[in-house]
C-alpha cells in the first residue's frame, strides 16, 4: 500500500475527481490511503517523525529533489515493495517542507524544476504511481 500524507486543503472538487480516477485504476500493492492535515499540523506531526525506517520507505515531494523518469520511479516503488516496506509519499502545502523532512526521507522527488500547487502534486503523484504500476506489470499505458 502507498500512504500519501498531504498538507493543505482537500476541497477542490476537480482535483478530487481526477485523483479518484487514478485511485480506481490502482491495485495492490499500489492502492492508496490518504491522510490530510492543515499545513502547520502536518509539520508538527513530522517533527515527531512517525515513520519507522525498517517498515516504511518515505518519499518527500519537493522541488529541490531529484528529477527522475517514470521508469526510475517504478523501480523505486518495486524495490520498496519487494523489501516489504510500506511506501509513504509526503506532499507539502503551499510552503513545502523544512529541511529536516528532506533529510529524513529515503528519497526526495522533484517532478520538475517547475513549482506546482499541492493540489496538482496530488494528481501528478497518483498518475505517476499508476504509470509506475503499469510499467512494472508490462501494461500498455506507458509508451517508450
Amino acid at each position: 500500500m502507498i500512504r500519501i500524507v498531504c498538507g493543505g486543503k482537500k476541497n477542490a472538487g476537480w482535483a478530487i475527481e481526477a485523483c479518484a480516477e487514478y485511485e480506481k485504476r490502482l491495485r495492490k500493492p499500489y492502492d492508496t490511503h490518504w491522510e490530510f492535515y492543515d499545513e502547520d499540523k502536518l509539520i508538527a506531526r513530522l517533527e515527531k517523525w512517525p515513520f519507522d525506517k525498517a517498515s516504511c520507505y518515505v518519499i518527500c515531494c519537493d522541488e529541490r529533489g531529484k528529477n527522475i523518469s517514470s521508469g526510475e520511479y517504478s523501480k523505486i516503488l518495486e524495490r520498496a515493495f519487494v523489501g516489504g516496506r510500506e511506501v509513504v509519499i509526503l506532499i507539502g502545502g503551499a510552503y513545502g517542507f523544512p529541511e529536516f523532512v528532506r533529510e529524513k526521507a529515503d528519497f526526495v522527488w522533484s517532478f520538475s524544476r517547475l513549482v506546482f500547487p499541492h493540489i496538482m502534486a496530488r494528481i501528478i503523484t497518483l498518475e505517476q504511481t499508476y504509470r509506475a504500476s503499469q510499467i512494472a506489470m508490462g501494461g500498455k499505458y506507458h509508451h517508450e
